[in-house]
C-alpha cells in the first residue's frame, strides 16, 4: 500500500509491498537505505507525539510488517490491542482511578501522561503457547521482536513511536482492564503518533566493553 505523508513541510511517498504467497522465494538483498535508517533509528519522545496517527490501512501494514519476526514453532505467541480515540481516553482514565488506589498514586498518575498524549497505543502481549516443545523464553522474546519490528516500521513510515511498559503494564488491575488471559503479559505499549520535534541523538552505549571473541 502507498501512503502520502508530509515531511518537514514536504510531501512524502512511502509504499510497503503486499504480502509474499506462501512458498514465495525471497532472496536478500542489500539495502543502504535500511542500513543509513538503522544507522540514524532514535524512538521519539511519547509527550511530543500528537495527530494524526497512522490511519486504519497504515496500521494493518505496519502490524503486517511487526509479526514478520523470528518465531521458533511458527507459534505466533504474542497479539495486538489497540487503543485510539475515545476508548483510549476512557481506558486512560480508568488507568488513572486505578492509579488512586496505588501507594504511590501521584506518582503513578503522573507516569500516565505517556500514554494519555499519542493519539494511538499498540498494546504487544506476550501470548505463550503451553504444551509446546519451545521454551517460553524464546515466545516472549518473539514478542519483544514483535514491539522492536513495530516501533522501526512505524518511524520507516514517517511517523514517531515510543515502546514502554511501566507500572500499568505489571499492575494487576491494570491487567485486568485489559483483557489479559492466564499467562499472558505485556510486552509494551507501543505509541504513535507525529513528533512535533526532531528527536535527538542521546548517548549510546560502549561497545568496546560489551563485545568479547569465545575462544577454545
Amino acid at each position: 500500500m502507498r501512503h502520502q505523508l508530509l515531511n518537514e513541510g514536504q510531501s512524502l511517498t512511502v509504499s510497503v509491498p503486499p504480502a509474499p504467497e506462501f512458498g514465495e522465494p525471497l532472496p536478500g538483498a542489500a539495502s543502504s537505505e535500511v542500513l543509513a535508517f538503522l544507522a540514524r533509528r532514535r524512538s521519539a519522545s511519547a509527550l511530543q507525539l500528537r495527530a494524526p496517527a497512522p490511519s486504519a490501512g497504515e496500521l494493518d501494514d505496519l502490524l503486517r510488517l511487526a509479526a514478520r519476526v523470528p518465531d521458533h514453532g511458527k507459534l505466533g505467541p504474542w497479539r495486538f490491542v489497540v487503543l485510539e480515540g475515545a476508548a483510549k481516553d476512557s481506558f486512560a482514565a480508568r488507568l488513572e482511578h486505578i492509579a488512586t488506589n496505588r501507594p504511590d498514586g501521584p506518582k503513578a498518575i503522573a507516569k500516565l501522561g505517556k500514554i494519555k498524549t499519542p493519539p494511538m497505543a499498540v498494546v504487544v502481549i506476550s501470548n505463550v503457547v503451553a504444551g509446546s516443545d519451545i521454551p517460553e523464553w524464546e515466545q516472549q522474546m518473539s514478542a519483544g521482536a514483535v514491539c522492536s519490528t513495530l516501533l522501526m516500521a512505524t518511524s520507516a513510515m514517517g511517523y514517531g513511536a515510543n515502546w514502554i511498559t511501566d507500572w500499568y503494564a505489571y499492575d494487576k488491575d491494570a491487567i485486568e482492564l485489559l483483557g489479559l488471559t492466564g499467562s499472558e503479559r505485556v510486552a509494551g505499549f507501543v505509541l504513535l503518533g507525529t513528533p512535533t520535534d526532531p528527536s535527538m541523538e542521546r548517548p549510546r552505549p560502549d561497545l568496546a566493553s560489551r563485545i568479547t571473541r569465545w575462544a577454545p
